[in-house]
């Protein structure tokens, strides 16, 4: 359908069929076939069937067979045969689970996550997706928050270069995406999902759009507006934020829709008075589609014949959503006809299984090392804790995947040795769980073996959407059972999953070694097997600072000095300086840090020259080495601090990184170019530029590197 038969198909649609091609409900109304008198739902919705069988799309449906079905059966009733456009939240896979996007931010590896993204797209798309809810690029400084799972982590650098790779990934797997949430969802107060956020117009432009501002180099389909209040006001109502910055200054033209029931959450907020008042706000800052409420359905027409709302506004809004079925080729192929025998064929393929596996063991961090790590196949070990055998190791927003086609721990263990291995539960996975009456029987297992493997941590339902934590500390029970395998004197493997960074600090006193594995996906216990004997070597790096203790919260690498800092990071000694007198202000484990099997040294770093003029570059070549005996990857990480400007820069900002395989003894220099452009910020003035002054560069293996050279910009 060319662009003059989509203003043709317009000029056709009454006010109210654009209304419901702008709405968005769940694909269980249509198999419903609600009867023709309204319906109510919850305090969202008031349809009738008219408007169910013309809504221009749906979500949460289940495989091709589910698809084929709900096309079909829409189109038959549908009045205008306007094809539907489907959509989904295809987060970490489809059916084939890889590790939650935090985990793989880890990898430091954008092919990785394009190609995951990719494989996620296949599976997805041949069980009748047009559109993934994916890429997450909110920045996440605080654990507590749920949601950090979902995205990349604490820096906005990795966040838009990772938001770029995936989006790329979904569309060669033939998957439109919806970038999201906009925007600063992730700065909500005390962590707490959903919560009010408040940012000055730097912090905001600085560190919370720029990811968003990458990813539309992408093209992306979709932008989905978030939940939150941003400076008072809910974001479906912020002119500035959705009309001048997205549509006016980015040249933004596809589709913004909201967030489930978003549009109409605008009255719990205390901004809007009643639904009527909601569409109106939502559609005059072009908030083309409503998630999952029926504003738009009730009211828009009344708005556009009083004149509230212009009808040009309507057409616009409809129009995007249109251009975006276009796309999609649903015009000429309506029924978007999926083969079901394909669809089963590509989930959980081998190859797309090999992706999971690889895409496990690059996220994984070694946090702690005394030498017990990579295990012996001939050591008698005990496997315990209360994710030792568990299936469902995938996370949260798993889709289409099964827990009893995930591969666990134990699993794992006994493919690789070839055989059973002993074992023991040891305590509830359950947060508030003070059952200690199984943890004899663990410490009795460990006393029979070399090593004990303890799998401790969070489930996957403890991180996600409106799963926040006030506490990150592992539960007491599973502590206490930590304290128990230690007393049985052997080492202790602490092998923990989780969604978000946890608070460590009693584990790093027990265990002899520390591999955090998130939540790792389909082939999760595989990955970890390979990985505790030695078959791959660790490699990932912390997206995300884990903090001492959950008071820390927010902690991140990149944060501003205060006018009293501390020379020191210590509780004593140091009186009227930024800290605690309880804590010291450094994270536990910081942002890029990261364990190996082997170790790597690095050598004098060089700058090309201590002057850059305008529009110039200056090498930094930073000399590493393999100094253990088995080969290994590192991610060589480069920062930069201008160190005097307009506004207060952040004490270093990762600007760039390589990752490096050497085998054992072997050395490399890795060579990196700062230009102009890695120095521009967004100054007092509000402008987007680099300003003349002193930098000192930092290279290294974690965000804790020392400075290597200063450089001037004239």
């Amino acid at each position: 359908m060319k662009s003059v038969q989509i203003e043709d198909l317009l000029k056709k649609l009454s006010l109210q069929d654009k209304a419901r091609q702008i709405t968005q409900i769940n694909a269980d109304f249509i198999k419903a076939d609600v009867k023709a008198e309204a319906t109510g739902v919850s305090d969202g919705f008031y349809l009738t069937k008219d408007d169910v069988f013309g809504c221009g799309s749906v979500l949460n449906f289940g495989d091709a067979r589910d698809a084929e079905y709900i096309r079909k059966k829409y189109l038959e009733v549908s009045e205008n045969k306007v094809p539907l456009v489907m959509m989904q939240d295809v987060i970490h896979g489809y059916r084939t689970i890889f590790p939650v996007p935090l985990a793989l931010a880890c990898s430091f590896d954008a092919d990785l996550v394009e190609e995951c993204c990719k494989m996620s797209a296949v599976e997805a798309s041949l069980n009748g997706v047009d559109v993934t809810f994916s890429p997450m690029i909110n920045l996440s400084r605080d654990a507590r928050w749920g949601r950090v799972m979902e995205g990349y982590g604490e820096d906005p650098y990795l966040n838009g270069l990772f938001g770029r790779a995936a989006v790329r990934g979904y569309r060669a797997g033939g998957l439109a995406s919806c970038v999201k949430h906009y925007a600063a969802y992730g700065a909500a107060e005390a962590g707490k999902d959903y919560n009010t956020t408040d940012l000055s117009e730097h912090n905001l432009r600085e560190y919370y759009l720029r990811a968003f501002e990458e990813c539309l180099k992408e093209n992306p389909e979709l932008i989905m507006t978030s939940f939150n209040l941003l400076n008072g006001v809910p974001v479906n109502a912020d002119s500035h934020l959705l009309v001048d910055i997205l549509r006016k200054e980015w040249n933004y033209n596809g589709v913004v829709i909201s967030d489930y029931a978003a549009v109409v959450e605008m009255i719990k907020h205390g901004y809007a008075e009643n639904k009527k008042e909601c569409a109106r706000v939502a559609a005059l800052n072009a908030v083309d589609m409503e998630m999952m409420s029926s504003a738009y359905i009730e009211f828009l027409p009344e708005l556009v014949e009083e004149g509230a709302v212009p009808a040009s506004v309507v057409d616009e809004m409809a129009k995007r959503v249109l251009e975006l079925k276009q796309k999609l080729n649903l015009f000429e192929n309506p029924d978007n006809a999926t083969s079901v025998q394909k669809a089963e064929e590509a989930c959980l393929c081998p190859e797309h299984r090999e992706i999971a596996l690889r895409s496990a063991e690059k996220s994984f961090v070694l946090l702690e090392n005394s030498g017990v790590l990579p295990l012996k196949e001939w050591q008698k070990i005990a496997l315990v804790g209360p994710l030792a055998a568990e299936k469902n190791i995938l996370g949260a927003w798993a889709c289409a995947g099964r827990a009893d086609e995930c591969v666990s721990v134990k699993e794992g263990v006994e493919k690789l040795l070839g055989a059973k291995v002993l074992y023991s539960k040891g305590c509830s996975v359950d947060l508030l769980s003070d059952d200690e009456s199984i943890i004899a029987d663990a410490v009795k297992t460990a006393k029979k073996a070399e090593v004990v493997v303890a799998c401790v941590g969070e489930h996957s339902y403890h991180s996600g959407e409106s799963a926040s934590r006030a506490d990150i500390c592992l539960p007491k029970v599973q502590v206490k059972l930590l304290k128990e395998l230690k007393k049985a004197g052997k080492p202790v493997v602490a092998v923990i999953f989780g969604g978000r960074p946890q608070v460590l600090t009693e584990v790093k006193e027990i265990a002899a070694a520390i591999l955090y594995v998130w939540q790792p996906g389909t082939e999760g216990g595989s990955a970890i097997a390979e990985t505790l004997y030695g078959k791959v070597c660790p490699e990932g790096k912390l997206a995300m600072s884990f903090p001492r203790s959950v008071g820390q919260c927010p902690v991140y690498y990149n944060h501003f000095s205060s006018g009293r800092p501390k020379s020191k990071d210590e509780l004593h000694g140091q009186a009227y300086t930024c800290g605690y007198i309880d804590e010291l202000n450094s994270p536990l484990y910081p942002f890029g840090y990261g364990l190996s099997y082997t170790r790597f040294e690095y050598g004098d770093i060089k700058l090309s020259s201590a002057v850059m003029e305008r529009g110039g570059k200056i090498c930094v070549s930073v000399p590493l080495k393999n100094c253990g005996s088995r080969a290994g990857g590192e991610v060589v990480q480069l920062y930069i601090r201008d160190k005097f400007a307009s506004c207060a820069r952040p004490v270093r900002e990762l600007k760039a990184f390589r990752k490096v395989t050497l085998a054992a003894g072997e050395q490399k220099t890795v060579v990196f170019e700062i230009t102009e452009d890695d120095l521009k910020f967004y100054g007092a003035n509000g402008k987007f530029a680099a300003e003349a002054g002193e930098f000192e560069v930092m290279a290294g293996g974690d965000s804790r590197c020392a400075v290597a050279g200063v450089f001037r910009l004239l």
